[in-house]
């Protein structure tokens, strides 16, 4: 199966580490956050992906949710999303990212009305990265726009 890269992010200026990946970073932040919040992350990336695709990450455990709770309109429970290793929503962001873009921006949005990860560093840096990655998404469209009217 061909697998578009997966996007990264440079790393904070000072810090050696190599870049990170959004998956990545989304991981560490479903780590840090807390269960409701962690519900709530699940529900967003589990929405734009269809149930063969969800069957293709981590064993079905994606899919054995949106099974349970309902094709359409999946609910996490806090319960159930605790039980999600941070590597798994890493490579369900993976998928994600690959199939809609908006959906992985869209979860800055979330992030950052989360009175919980406030102290985050993770949480900052990616809702910082999602909302510059919005921006340049908007830039490109403008940029359409305007050549198209030339």
């Amino acid at each position: 199966m061909n697998r578009l890269p997966t996007q990264t992010a440079p790393a904070p200026s000072g810090v050696g580490e190599p870049d990170i990946s959004l998956p990545r970073l989304i991981g560490e932040v479903y780590e840090s956050a807390p269960p409701t919040l962690r519900a709530s992350i699940l529900e967003h990336l589990m929405r734009p992906l269809g149930i063969l695709g969800l069957m293709a990450i981590a064993n079905g455990v994606f899919a054995g949710i949106r099974l349970r709770s309902g094709l359409v309109d999946a609910r996490v429970a806090p319960e159930e999303a605790s039980a999600i290793e941070p590597g798994d929503v890493e490579k369900l962001a993976d998928w994600v990212q690959q199939v809609s873009g908006d959906a992985i921006v869209g979860l800055s949005q979330l992030v950052a009305a989360s009175p919980g990860l406030t102290k985050s560093a993770a949480a900052a840096l990616l809702v910082s990265l999602l909302m510059q990655k919005a921006k340049n998404k908007r830039d490109r469209s403008q940029n359409r726009t305007e050549e198209r009217r030339s």
